[in-house]
C-alpha cells in the first residue's frame, strides 16, 4: 500500500518527456503501417488504447509498458503482410500433404484420407461449434492470463509475456523457412500454388452459419499470410498458458486450461486449418521457447539482466 501510495505522488500524467516519447512511438508506428500494410482502424485502436492506458493512472501506465510485449508480437504479425513468405521459398503443398497422409491417414471406403478429409465427411452440430469456441479462445485465454499475472505475480507476468514472445518469434521464423499451405487450400486449389490466395474460414464457417454470423468471416479476412500453417502457432498459445499455470499451481484452473489446449488441438485438424503435423510442429515450438527462455534465465547473462530490468520498471 506504502508503494503504491509513493507512486500515485510520483506520477506525473502529461509529463513533456512522456507526452513526447509517446507521440512518437505512435505517430511512427501509424506512419510505418501506412507505408508497409495500408491503413486499419485496428491499428488506430492498438495505438490509442496504449495511449490511454499509459496517461490513466500509475497502474494503467505499467500495466501499457508490461502489455507493449504483445503489441509487438502484433506489430510484426500485422507486419508480415508487407513481406509474403512465398515470395522467400517455395510454399510445400503436395509433399506436407503426401505427409500428413502417410503419418497420419485414414482408411475410407475407397481411398486413404487425411484427418482433415475424415472429419470433412463427418462434421456435426455440436463439433463445429465447439471447435469455434474453442479457436476464439486462442487470444482471449492468453491475454486473460497474462493480465491475471500482471496483478498477482509480476515477476511471472513477465516471464510468461517474453516466452510467449520468443515463441512467435520462433513460429515466424519457421513461416519464412517453411512456407506451408494448409489443409483447406488443398481442398479448394489441388495442389497449384496461387500467390496472394485470400484468407479463409473453412471449416469454421460452420459456426458462422451455426449462429447466423459473420464472425470468423471478419477474422480471416484480415489474416496476414495463408501460406503459414506451420507451426500452428494457434496450437502452442494454450499450452504456453497451461506450463505457467502449472508452474503458478494455479489447482483445478489447470483442468480449464488443459482442456482448453486439447480442444484447440482437435479443432485445429477438424476445421481443415491445421494438419496434424502443424499442430505436432506447433507443440514444438511451444516446448522449445519455453526451454530457451527458462536457459536463458537460468544462466544469467545481459539477456536474463534486461528481463530483470523490465520486470522492476512495472513492479
Amino acid at each position: 500500500m506504502k508503494q503504491n501510495a509513493e507512486a500515485a505522488e510520483k506520477f506525473t500524467r502529461f509529463a513533456a518527456f512522456n507526452v513526447a516519447v509517446m507521440s512518437a512511438l505512435s505517430a511512427g508506428y501509424l506512419l510505418l503501417a501506412l507505408v508497409l500494410v495500408g491503413f486499419h482502424y485496428n491499428q488506430l485502436l492498438l495505438a490509442g488504447f496504449l495511449n490511454l492506458l499509459y496517461f490513466f493512472s500509475p497502474t494503467g501506465r505499467k500495466l501499457a509498458i508490461g502489455f507493449s510485449i504483445y503489441a509487438a508480437y502484433w506489430i510484426l504479425f500485422d507486419f508480415m503482410k508487407a513481406f509474403p513468405n512465398y515470395l522467400i521459398g517455395d510454399v510445400r503443398i503436395e509433399s506436407l500433404y503426401n505427409a500428413e497422409k502417410a503419418l497420419f491417414g485414414i482408411r475410407g471406403a475407397e481411398w486413404l484420407m487425411t484427418p482433415n478429409e475424415f472429419f470433412l465427411h463427418h462434421a456435426s452440430g455440436f463439433l463445429d461449434v465447439a471447435s469455434g469456441f474453442f479457436y476464439l479462445s486462442w487470444v482471449p485465454v492468453p491475454m486473460a492470463f497474462a493480465l491475471f499475472l500482471f496483478f498477482r505475480n509480476r515477476g511471472e507476468f513477465v516471464c510468461f509475456s517474453f516466452t510467449f514472445l520468443l515463441v512467435n518469434l520462433l513460429g515466424f521464423a519457421v513461416y519464412y523457412m517453411y512456407p506451408a499451405a494448409p489443409p483447406w487450400y488443398v481442398q479448394q486449389y489441388g495442389f497449384e500454388f496461387i500467390a496472394c490466395t485470400p484468407g479463409n474460414t473453412a471449416g469454421l464457417e460452420r459456426f458462422d452459419a451455426f449462429f447466423g454470423i459473420g464472425l470468423f468471416q471478419s477474422i480471416y479476412a484480415q489474416s496476414s499470410n495463408v501460406f503459414a500453417a506451420m507451426p500452428s502457432l494457434h496450437s502452442s498459445y494454450p499450452l504456453i498458458v497451461l506450463y505457467y499455470g502449472v508452474r503458478n499451481r494455479l489447482g483445478v484452473v489447470n483442468i480449464l486450461f488443459a482442456v482448453i489446449t486439447a480442444g484447440i488441438w482437435f479443432a485445429a485438424v477438424y476445421t481443415s486449418h491445421h494438419y496434424v503435423l502443424d499442430v505436432l510442429a506447433g507443440i514444438a515450438c511451444a516446448c522449445a521457447g519455453i526451454l530457451i527462455f527458462n536457459r536463458v534465465m537460468s544462466g544469467g547473462g545481459r539477456l536474463a539482466a534486461a528481463v530483470h530490468r523490465f520486470s522492476r520498471i512495472i513492479e
